[in-house]
């Protein structure tokens, strides 16, 4: 057996498959595109047959494309979105479509769980004082999060949560279908908000808070470390993807923790930002904390024993794709995103003083509230398509901006520079505009749509023996640095303060449109 890893960046709108080496060098990638179907009250749903159907031709792609030989794949490890939700039956199968991330039809059960009098934010102070010490935060009101999608269908699904056996994080559903065992890693976990962190190496589940919000503890898979060997493929799940036998399947961490190891950012303090469809801006950091108004908490990282700072922004590369799907007639793709980066480059900084809010799913960070929206501020008969969308690519920025604010404050200190990861960080001019907007040095890395597949890859290779995570930063390649441009500082700063200020005075607008 080789020393290849079979690396799955299983995101909200297709699987990524990628052979990457054990010391991180991509070798080839292949991309399935994956359907999602909104519904109405907030519903976000996903097939998990249309996940493997999309594993499974990706595989098969990358095994034809003469890279690399079954022989020398050493195992296959996956990186999937942080809390997308299966419902697994008696028979190991999916009971309905995969509730994602962006589902937040259990708000009002998670309102009714965690609220009470006195009160803070929506959250009575006894179930602050419940949650927050042992898990570091709690179930976010927004209804996103594993914990709102089981009491979703423990509520409006009984049938479905009767016959359910166990319900696994959608990274932990693939493992399942890869090789037949059932668990989830301390990482994965994580937003069910059951599990007692206060020691990062000997995390567990915390009955009482399962009591709490009535749900059944059975239903939680066993936990595992990220770098566990589950075991070997199934024979089946094999000979669908074109595998030898033998092949490991590891652990492997949701999409915000493997990022972080596939942005080779794995010091205490060493920030990275992704930008996909969400976004994030993260670090490891040396100690428990919460900041409870503000979404942002030392969660399980897939660094065993090791806390990283989480908060994450609801839509951001997705704002680009939705207005490629509406305003160019081919739609979201290569070229057109291709256009929208030489139409951001013509239009001035500030965009004409045109100010968009990236609110389109509501928002996680640094507030949590699902019924704002997003909108283009002081549109004029001056303003070009150009300045439209450039404002797009700024509008993220200063959301970006907002939540870095409360996560340095978080961590203490200044984090400079920042290295940034994920498909946003394909478009140098959005990379020059983040280092400009945040007044940060942004560092990009080679192959950064590969983060995800790289960080997967890494955790394999710790997982059987072949590196240690101390040798991860020497592994990834910085292709360039954009510095701020101090001309531009005064505009974007002036921009961002009437960012904040299109929160504070439309908020009370979009809760009685979206109410």
């Amino acid at each position: 057996m080789g020393e290849i890893v079979l690396a799955i960046d299983h995101g909200t709108s297709g699987i990524k498959a990628a052979l990457v080496s054990g010391r991180g060098e991509v070798l080839d990638t292949a991309y399935e595109k994956t359907p999602i179907a909104f519904l109405p009250g907030g519903g976000a749903e996903q097939d998990p047959d249309d996940w493997w159907r999309a594993l499974v031709k990706a595989s098969r792609a990358l095994l034809s494309g003469g890279k690399a030989q079954k022989e020398e794949i050493a195992a296959v490890c996956v990186s999937s979105t942080f809390s997308t939700t299966v419902a697994i039956g008696a028979d190991g199968r999916h009971l309905m479509p995969a509730l994602t991330w962006m589902d937040s039809r259990g708000a009002r059960y998670v309102r009714a769980a965690m609220g009470g009098f006195p009160s803070v934010n929506g959250y009575a102070i006894a179930n602050l004082l419940r949650w927050v010490p042992k898990t570091a935060g709690g179930p976010t009101l927004s209804g996103k999060d594993d914990i709102a999608h089981v009491l979703f269908v423990k509520n409006e699904l009984p049938k479905i949560y009767e016959k359910t056996r166990v319900f696994l994080p959608s990274k932990d559903y693939l493992n399942l279908r890869l090789c037949g065992e059932t668990c989830a890693s301390f990482d994965s976990i994580q937003l069910f908000w059951v599990t007692d962190t206060r020691d990062v190496k000997n995390i567990r589940y915390e009955d009482g808070l399962v009591r709490r919000l009535g749900i059944d503890r059975e239903k939680l898979p066993p936990l595992r470390k990220s770098t566990d060997v589950l075991g070997t493929l199934r024979p089946d799940a094999a000979e669908e993807l074109g595998l030898g036998r033998g092949v490991k399947v590891v652990c492997g961490s949701p999409d915000h923790q493997a990022a972080l190891v596939g942005s080779g950012a794995v010091r205490d303090f060493e920030a990275h930002l992704y930008v996909g469809t969400s976004s994030w801006v993260q670090c490891l950091v040396p100690f428990k904390k919460t900041d409870v108004l503000h979404s942002i908490a030392s969660l399980p990282s897939a660094v065993p024993g090791r806390y990283q700072s989480v908060n994450e922004q609801d839509v951001a590369g997705g704002c680009l794709a939705y207005f490629a799907d509406r305003f160019f007639e081919r739609g979201a793709g290569p070229d057109v995103y291709r256009e929208m980066d030489e139409m951001a480059q013509r239009a001035p900084a500030g965009s004409g003083g045109l100010i968009f809010a990236p609110w389109l799913n509501g928002e996680r960070t640094p507030v949590d509230d699902e019924r704002l929206g997003g909108c283009l501020l002081n549109l004029t008969m001056k303003t070009s398509r150009d300045d439209m969308v450039r404002a797009v690519f700024e509008g993220v920025a200063f959301n970006t901006r907002w939540s870095l604010g409360y996560v340095e404050r978080f961590c203490g200190r200044r984090l400079d520079p920042i290295t940034i990861v994920g498909g946003g960080a394909k478009s140098d001019i959005w990379c020059r505009i983040f280092a400009d907007v945040l007044g940060r040095t942004i560092r990009k890395t080679k192959d950064p749509m590969a983060a995800n597949a790289r960080g997967a890859a890494f955790i394999a290779a710790v997982g059987l023996g072949m590196l240690r995570f101390e040798d991860v930063p020497s592994l990834v390649d910085i292709q360039r640095a954009f510095e701020p441009d101090p001309g531009n500082r005064g505009t974007y700063d002036e921009l961002f303060h009437q960012f904040r200020r299109i929160h504070r005075a439309n908020r009370p607008i979009f809760h009685a449109l979206n109410g």
